[in-house]
């Protein structure tokens, strides 16, 4: 899960300096007072009593540039034209651009590109639309949709201000897997709307990633699009973080030697990672898996609005067991949290089995923090990049959509996420397995090739693959 948003740690204030009534010296001094430290200079315009300057300044957090500005507003003879640091620069303009394959130098070039040529493959798709794969993009496109409802750690922030994530995550499929990935924010949080929409703009994408959708809508939008469409379909904050925290799960449970049958889980917070992951623990083997929101622990004895709840509860919590969290976690073996931090106490964890598995996943701040429990735990994970063990969906979805794409996969199954897991587990070998390393780093370059195989293979094991790759043809 992976932090999405970084405090800043440099700025640049571009200055208008009135010569006449304050020195340089004077502004230095204000800013070094603020807690700055002035590391560039760059004079953008001199006139006879005024001066522009862009001053580069290494800050520690975002607490201090705001100390900073508000100490430069007060000085007499500077107006603060602009405050901008590396990351707002990195997005001007955006983050991606679209670029042609092919120049276009003479009036041939135009003709077979566009018209009048171009009608000629435009029939041929016409006459056998299969043929879209292999003369559009749509063989190597994924739509990264959102309706900017539930983006990690700002929350409905709305589709404007959800478009930097959704650049981003598409300069990840292209780095990490060469998926070239398409950010389309919708200006709805309607779910009739958003299926309809999608639906519409399907033909051009060979997949579709659905990213900070809150619930429960987007159960609902997953499941009606999966019904409805003949490509893949992945909610990555749902199945992503699934695929990931399992992975770990499985070599965390090696560390501690516990089958995976017969532990005990705890899933805290069951919105739509938290009901992700369950499926996935289940299916994977988990028997004995409880879920626990605020109202407590998810029992089937129980009827809830929640229709999702309700479904959830009979598949889970065999014992029904009642109760708040500090209460169900008594002899468990493994906490996966995916709800506030601060949740989880110390106390909670020495009610666990010997060696539990920690997974506490809650972003910026844990449910729990490592140096909390590190001296009880067996193994401890988080979603930072700060702590060992860093669950991140980035290990996932490049991987995941590189291999439904090479073999035309209809839909994204559970035996696809399983075997994604399994191969993003299998980076780490046994000699290098120990609590502090269950994950392999997401610039692994391993993992994406072998996330892909595992993908086909259980595509074409399950029916989904409508294309066999070379590789793979018997």
């Amino acid at each position: 899960m992976g932090n999405k948003m970084l405090g800043a740690k440099s700025i640049i204030l571009r200055l208008e300096i009135s010569t006449g009534e304050i020195k340089f010296g004077q502004i230095a001094q204000c800013i070094s007072e603020a807690g700055g430290d002035i590391v560039a200079i760059d004079v953008i315009h001199t006139a006879p009593n005024m001066t522009i300057r862009d001053i580069t300044i290494d800050t520690v957090d975002t607490s201090h540039i705001q100390k900073i500005t508000e100490s430069i507003k007060e000085l007499h003879g500077v107006k603060l034209v602009n405050v901008s640091d590396r990351t707002f620069l990195l997005h001007l303009g955006g983050k991606i651009e679209m670029k042609p394959k092919t120049p276009i130098h003479n009036r041939e070039d135009l003709s077979r590109v566009y018209t009048p040529d171009v009608a000629r493959v435009c029939m041929a798709i016409h006459d056998e639309p299969k043929k879209a794969y292999s003369l559009t993009m749509k063989r190597n496109s994924v739509a990264v949709i959102s309706d900017g409802s539930a983006v990690l750690g700002l929350g409905n922030i709305g589709p404007y201000a959800a478009m930097p994530v959704m650049e981003g995550k598409a300069m990840l499929f292209k780095q990490f897997a060469d998926v070239d990935a398409y950010p389309i924010c919708l200006d709805t949080q309607n779910v009739e709307e958003i299926i309809k929409t999608i639906k519409a703009i399907a033909p051009a994408y060979g997949g579709i990633n659905l990213e900070d959708i809150c619930s429960p809508g987007c159960f609902e939008i997953e499941q009606r699009l999966r019904e409805e469409l003949d490509i893949p379909v992945f909610h990555d904050d749902q199945h992503g973080t699934a695929v990931v925290i399992y992975a770990g799960l499985i070599n965390a449970l090696k560390v501690v030697n516990k089958p995976i049958d017969e532990i005990k889980v705890i899933v805290c917070g069951i919105g739509a990672a938290g009901v992700a992951c369950s499926n996935i623990l289940l299916a994977a083997g988990v028997k004995n898996l409880i879920g626990v929101d605020r109202a407590g622990a998810i029992n089937a004895d129980n009827v809830y609005e929640n229709s999702v709840w309700n479904d959830y509860a009979q598949r889970t919590n065999p014992h029904r067991q009642s109760g708040s969290l500090s209460e169900v976690i008594e002899g468990a073996d493994v906490f996966i949290g995916l709800s506030a931090g601060g949740i989880l106490k110390r106390s909670d964890v020495e009610k666990m089995a010997k060696d539990p598995v920690i997974f506490a996943m809650a972003n910026p701040t844990p449910e729990i923090m490592p140096h909390e429990v590190e001296d009880i735990v067996g193994v401890i994970a988080t979603g930072r990049s700060d702590f060992p063990n860093q669950i991140n969906n980035v290990l996932c979805f490049p991987g995941m959509f590189r291999g439904a794409l090479d073999c035309r996969a209809t839909t994204i199954n559970e035996e696809m996420k399983l075997a994604a897991a399994e191969a993003i587990a299998s980076i780490v070998t046994d000699g290098e397995r120990d609590n502090f390393y269950i994950i392999p780093s997401v610039f692994n370059t391993k993992v994406v090739p072998a996330i892909r195989e595992g993908v086909i293979r259980a595509a074409i094991k399950t029916g989904v693959a409508t294309r066999i790759p070379s590789q793979f043809r018997k």
